[in-house]
């Protein structure tokens, strides 16, 4: 019960109704220009340059791919991903621990026109943050990493809750780590039936072939829907 002596402003649902303005007008741009964005989402160290990588070699002969590389600060994870052929948009987020959706469509029209057909964001590197913000994508894809434990579903809730697809990788250092790969399983899927889950290695490929594979299955039904729709 709030003290009748002030007023109580919720900010929060202040800031949560302007990144829903800004999600919106990020979808509205990339169903005009159909492009299919991902937001990558992980912890520190947990791999997503390295998946990037990955999806970026398996995917690039059939779709134009750029991203946006989200960092405090540096460039290093642009120059591995530039390297492989992708179109780079470096955001430097300072302080911010996340991207919003007013950062993510500006970091989208940095890009060259026409825009590349698969955008995919290298968001902040954390758990907690990123999953709070809506940034306008088509897939929320995340990544947990067997270092970190079986017990991040637990810990932090949100990012599985929200998540569509979700990689476990690092299998190759499962002999080294007390990781229960079920135990993972029945917590995530407590949380979220509806996510799909790959056990995947981004060091020796392990298990790529089947997430690139489906992936791409997914991206080029997408867009033939946004395709479809401009055309109407």
């Amino acid at each position: 019960m709030s003290d009748s002596r002030f007023n109580v402003i919720d900010v929060r649902a202040g800031i949560e109704a302007e990144n829903g303005r800004f999600a919106a007008l990020v979808r509205e741009l990339t169903e005009k220009e159909g492009v299919f964005l991902v937001n990558l989402m992980a912890s520190p160290g947990a791999g997503k340059t390295s998946v990037l990588c990955h999806i970026i070699d398996a995917l690039s002969a059939k779709f134009r791919i750029g991203v946006m590389e989200a960092d405090m600060d540096a460039d290093v994870d642009s120059v591995t991903v530039a390297s492989h052929g992708a179109e780079v948009v470096q955001l430097h987020t300072g302080s911010s621990c996340h991207m919003d959706a007013k950062m993510t469509l500006r970091g989208l029209e940095e890009f060259k026109k026409p825009l590349p057909e698969v955008i995919i964001l290298e968001n902040v590197g954390n758990l907690v943050c990123p999953a709070e913000f809506d940034v306008g994508s088509d897939m929320r894809l995340m990544i947990l990493s067997v270092p970190e434990g079986d017990d991040k579903p637990l810990k932090y809730p949100l990012m599985f809750t929200v998540s569509d697809w979700m990689l476990i990788n690092k299998i190759d250092t499962a002999p080294v780590f007390d990781f229960d790969f079920a135990r993972c399983e029945a917590n995530v899927r407590a949380l979220n039936p509806d996510i799909e889950l790959f056990p995947v290695s981004a060091k020796t490929g392990e298990g790529m072939g089947r997430f690139t594979a489906g992936l791409a299955a997914v991206i080029s039904r997408e867009l033939q829907k946004k395709h479809k729709g401009a055309d109407a």
